[in-house]
């Protein structure tokens, strides 16, 4: 019976003790300062509403807008697919529960933060009938690594790091997926996909059809083809890239140089065909079932068209 008394003491001091150092980090300022700087911006569930962001700055602002689950950029009247990876990124700094400390919750602070209406940058995030988001990013700290971020029609301004730098720099085209093919941003267009290529020009046909993982060519003698050649040229052109987005279009046969058909193993057909080459050697590529081309540097294009050479075994 002792025995248990005094178990039962021991427990009861054990409790208290464990009550006053609870306490003494919820009543502690400094750890509750902490706690208070750990901020989320966006709710993942809210941002997964999200149907258009748009971005202002000094200059025109830079609308995204989201359709079937896919990101597109607005220029003028066009819409352009936008880099998914990228947008994704930007999101993930809002979504993601970082220090953001309190500096100050007075609206005299804003104008000399940066973060009054008319000299912050903008950033708003709505759904289909809704704002879901409104953040005024105002002026980086003294060391250059904070910045100082308020929520539209709030007086509480926070600070942290400057994650946003590289996103609000530079026009809509920063946002751009330039590559002929989009899918093959996100890696899920791989060059193990590819079951056959045809390559077609004004002097042949080229056919490069794989079997068990092995390249067989037709329109040209090979005596024994290089592999990696091969694969390395559907790479580039799965890689390959625009300088911009173009709208001239025209179905003149005479204005093109020639045309690529990728055949992906999913049944998907990729169709890209290749103007004639401009004055400084530019050409614009168009890929079927868009009303809008790419713009390709001359270096670019001059790697569309190979010579036989190119893919023999030395």
């Amino acid at each position: 019976m002792e025995y248990k008394k005094r178990l039962t003491y021991i427990l009861s001091i054990i409790g208290a003790l464990a009550v006053v150092y609870l306490a003494s980090f919820i009543f502690d300022p400094e750890f509750s300062g902490k706690r208070n700087a750990t901020y989320v911006w966006l709710d993942s569930k809210l941002a997964g509403r999200t149907a258009k962001i748009v971005i202002g700055g000094n200059g025109e602002p830079v609308e995204i807008i989201k359709k079937n689950n896919k990101w597109f950029v607005l220029r003028g009247d066009n819409e352009y697919p936008a880099r998914q990876l990228r947008i994704e990124d930007f999101i993930g700094i809002l979504t993601s529960k970082k220090t953001w400390p309190v500096r100050s919750t007075s609206a005299s602070s804003h104008e000399r933060l940066g973060i009054n209406e008319n000299s912050a940058i903008r950033i708003t995030f709505y759904g289909e009938n809704s704002t879901l988001l409104d953040l005024l990013l105002g002026s980086e700290d003294v060391t250059g690594r904070e910045i100082y971020i308020r929520k539209y029609g709030q007086n509480e301004v926070r600070s942290g790091e400057n994650l946003f730098a590289s996103y609000l720099t530079g026009s809509a085209a920063a946002w751009f997926n330039l590559k002929l093919v989009p899918e093959s941003e996100d890696g899920k267009v791989a060059v193990d996909s590819v079951q056959r290529l045809s390559v077609y020009n004004k002097q042949s046909t080229q056919v490069f059809s794989k079997k068990d993982r092995t390249w067989t060519v037709s329109g040209f003698q090979l005596s024994n083809p290089d592999q990696a050649s091969i694969d390395s040229y559907v790479r580039e052109i799965l890689n390959l890239e625009g300088d911009d987005f173009v709208s001239l279009i025209t179905d003149d046969p005479s204005y093109y140089e020639g045309s690529l058909v990728l055949e992906l193993g999913n049944g998907s057909i990729k169709t890209i065909r290749v103007t004639n080459a401009g004055e400084s050697g530019s050409r614009i590529a168009f890929v079927e079932g868009f009303d809008y081309g790419y713009s390709l540097a001359p270096w670019a294009a001059q790697r569309l068209f190979r010579n036989a050479r190119d893919f023999e075994t030395q």
